[in-house]
């Protein structure tokens, strides 16, 4: 999915027009993939738009930072103040937000702690990642052969741009296999996650996700979604989980910021539970675009109103 292009682009400290938001070929980021960015939603609550747990995406990008021996050169409340404006300037009721913290043009030294630090966010309308269809209907996936990165060899829970070569393999494979997106393993053949989603499995009335030691991101969706979970009286697992257990589970279901609350109605041609949205996964979607839409109160605060 294509994204739009916005009015503006807050680059570096000001806002710019989108089409002035250059960076040079020598960037350091270009050529060794020395980024760290975030995915961030807001969404139309009663005519006003809010950011989606914009605290927690602003700790985790600043955290990754740290991970990566990156100066990001902003506080977190600067981050996140630009971040809103950015919002309000290009009038959106509801967008996709992505900030990215940079190295720019100033060596191809693999120890880049030298070089500068550049700062953007973007801004751009983008509706769900995996259809609209797949919210209800649910999508079918394929066990990737790529795997995920093994312990000491990348920092699997911060996000930074070239571990995502990684994810665009497992991507690039799942639609050339017909389907909507793929699921790794990690090194010992434990599931880990999609290529940018984490992966939940309901099984006996129990939800279980792999936990951050399978290689997976530290999402902030997925923390909402167990959060949900316990809410609604859901017994809630973090445990490695073998492949065989996806094909046995009653549900199965994708979070992400880009994906949200997406169910999984296949695995590798295996049709999981009935072959749609389980009553679970139904149930955690109702609350979580509901607290996004504003129709059920912010009860947890995740939402920020732009103003």
């Amino acid at each position: 999915m294509a994204f739009d292009k916005s009015e503006f682009i807050w680059f570096n400290g000001k806002l710019v027009p989108w089409d002035a938001a250059t960076v040079h070929v020598g960037a350091h980021a270009l050529h060794y993939g020395s980024s760290v960015f975030e995915g961030i939603r807001a969404y139309d609550v009663n005519g006003e738009p809010s950011v989606f747990c914009l605290d927690a995406h602003v700790k985790r990008l600043f955290t990754s930072c740290k991970v990566y021996r990156m100066e990001v050169g902003y506080t977190q409340e600067e981050i996140a103040r630009a971040i809103r404006d950015t919002v309000r300037a290009n009038k959106h009721q509801s967008c996709y937000i992505r900030p990215l913290v940079f190295r720019g043009a100033d060596g191809f030294k693999l120890d880049p702690r030298p070089y500068r630090v550049e700062v953007a966010i973007m801004t751009t309308d983008w509706g769900r990642y995996l259809g609209v269809e797949a919210i209800e209907q649910g999508v079918d996936v394929g066990i990737s052969s790529w795997r995920r990165m093994a312990p000491g060899t990348f920092p699997a829970v911060a996000k930074i741009g070239g571990q995502y070569i990684n994810s665009q393999f497992i991507a690039m494979e799942a639609a050339d296999h017909g389907y909507a997106e793929g699921i790794a393993l990690d090194i010992n053949n434990f599931v880990s996650e999609g290529s940018g989603e984490n992966v939940f499995v309901v099984r006996d009335g129990v939800i279980y996700t792999p936990p951050l030691y399978a290689s997976v991101l530290q999402g902030v969706t997925r923390q909402c979604v167990m959060t949900l979970a316990r809410d609604l009286g859901h017994e809630v697992k973090e445990e490695m989980m073998p492949r065989e257990m996806l094909y046995m589970a009653d549900e199965v279901f994708f979070t992400g910021t880009a994906a949200e609350v997406t169910p999984i109605r296949s695995i590798d041609g295996v049709t999981i539970g009935s072959g749609r949205r389980g009553p679970i996964t139904e149930q955690l979607q109702v609350q979580f675009f509901g607290i996004a839409s504003g129709e059920i109160v912010d009860r947890h605060g995740w939402l920020t109103p732009v103003g």
